[in-house]
């Protein structure tokens, strides 16, 4: 790529010696292009001039991106300008930072930052020039993020209308179909459930309850605890720090539910918000936005981004590997907008949320062993009709990045367990449920957070319980009648509350 800085250096007091000053950034400039940029590209000092206390300056590079250089200069410069001459540094600037940088294909649509800017595309070249870069827009790399922002919008605008990667690897056999009914719409009619007082929250009634905890013990006692699964129990409410480390809030900053806190618990101030409130019986949304603050956290949206924050930092002993561990106190929460379908697909679950750090060959190993009590829990317990694909990776898909052209890893990556739903048509041609899935991310994540072994190279995986698809799953294909169920998921699930009746 090549890149044009156009710098502005701002001096305490203009030198007295003009020439001398000139010189001595030269020199500087010079020195530090060699030091930053010397054997990653070509680059040269283009101009120069010293105006007062201003100095003027542009930087080119093919190659390697000169605001390093820049950095390096302006400190050499303080250093040598308050020996030689009593003048300090106080800040710099650039007016316009050009690079030109390769697409993978001609842009479809208009390419736009959300900063001062200028684009233009030949085919699949781009000139991006950034306006008036303030001194920590510098050295924070706005310039690195800006234009790898160009090349991934162009790339997904290609991705547009492509599925994501989906693969089959088993099936389970095709089981007798018993029942046809969509699942929600049975349990509502039997008041098991009812739709939630706010969107996409359901209240399960004893029964209900009852069944969801059911696929929760089975999920523990099946899965998670003969492997050594450990609980733990963490906080839900996940701060913008770390989805920015996870790419979450630059994927997927649409399906979270944001946390407000009061400005102040002080009754006082907020008698004019309570006083419209008794007045009125309305809530005095204007005066609410007053007391509260803007967003500071998201509700939990899966509990994995916690464990990589509390294991932040932080080097795991050999004898602590692998890492198991679990969390099923949160609450998740997904804004779903208009794909909401009964209790498979709503803003508000329950999961149970298995995440594992360990060695290459001993995540593969457990892979494996998930998979093995996985299968016995959907074969041998609920008796579903079931299948297994390779997908785009979900750490992929929460970053925006998705598309049939992905790479799928088949050593990292994501398998998903997907029911039929003999409600929604014939088992070849309907959409089947994703109900489960299992993950090993690499070191996308431990790198991220900074967490080490001991020694050698430390992945991480997760695998997500989803109890209302689990139990979405069996109820559509196993109905709601007790008599209908096998016999071994009847033995842990009875005996049943008895169901209200009303009148």
């Amino acid at each position: 790529m090549e890149h044009r800085l156009e710098v502005e250096i701002q001096l305490s007091d203009p030198p007295a010696d003009l020439a001398a000053a000139e010189a001595l950034v030269r020199r500087v400039a010079d020195e530090a292009i060699s030091k930053t940029l010397g054997n990653r590209g070509v680059g040269t000092l283009a101009e120069l001039a010293v105006d007062g206390s201003l100095v003027r300056l542009v930087l080119e590079s093919d190659g390697a991106r000169p605001h390093q250089a820049l950095l390096s200069l302006v400190r050499r410069l303080g250093e040598e300008l308050g020996r030689s001459q009593k003048i300090g540094v106080r800040g710099f600037r650039s007016p316009r930072y050009r690079v030109t940088l390769p697409l993978e294909a001609p842009p479809k649509a208009e390419v736009t930052l959300p900063i001062p800017h200028r684009l233009s595309t030949e085919g699949t070249r781009a000139v991006l020039e950034l306006l008036d870069l303030s001194e920590e827009a510098l050295r924070d790399n706005y310039m690195d993020r800006a234009a790898a922002l160009v090349q991934e919008k162009v790339r997904r605008q290609h991705y547009e209308g492509k599925e994501q990667y989906w693969a089959l690897l088993s099936e389970s056999r095709p089981r007798e179909v018993r029942f046809q009914k969509d699942p929600t719409e049975e349990m509502l009619a039997r008041s098991w459930v009812k739709s939630g007082p706010t969107k996409g929250k359901w209240y399960l009634g004893p029964t209900a309850a009852h069944l969801l905890r059911t696929m929760e013990r089975i999920a523990r006692e099946e899965v998670l605890l003969p492997l050594g699964f450990q609980e733990v129990v963490q906080p839900h409410h996940d701060s913008f720090d770390i989805l920015l480390k996870t790419g979450h809030l630059e994927g997927l900053p649409g399906e979270f539910y944001y946390v407000a806190e009061p400005t102040t618990r002080d009754p006082a101030a907020w008698e004019r918000f309570t006083d419209l409130v008794k007045i009125t019986r309305q809530v005095p949304e204007e005066e609410l936005r007053r007391m509260v603050s803007g967003p500071t956290a998201i509700s939990c949206y899966a509990q994995c981004p916690t464990t990589y924050w509390w294991l932040g930092g932080r080097t795991l002993a050999t004898d602590s590997l692998p890492v198991k561990i679990f969390d099923r106190a949160a609450v998740s929460n997904r804004y779903e907008s208009g794909g909401r379908h009964g209790l498979e697909r709503v803003d508000e679950f329950h999961r149970i949320e298995p995440v594992y750090l360990g060695t290459p060959e001993q995540l593969t190993q457990l892979r494996t062993e998930l998979l093995d009590r996985y299968t016995r829990v959907f074969d041998r317990i609920l008796e579903l009709d079931w299948r297994t694909a390779w997908v785009t990776p979900f750490y992929m898909q929460q970053s925006g990045k998705v598309g049939v052209d992905d790479a799928v890893d088949r050593v990292k990556g994501t398998i998903d367990f997907e029911a039929y739903l003999p409600y929604r048509g014939s088992r070849a041609d309907s959409e089947w449920l994703e109900f489960q899935n299992l993950s090993i991310v690499g070191d996308k994540y431990t790198k991220a957070f900074a967490i080490k072994a001991q020694k050698g190279e430390l992945w991480s995986g997760c695998s997500g319980i989803g109890l209302e698809r689990w139990l979405t799953a069996f109820l559509a294909q196993k109905g709601l009648d007790p008599d209908g169920w096998p016999s071994a998921f009847r033995a842990r699930a009875e005996p049943l509350p008895k169901d209200l009746h009303f009148l």
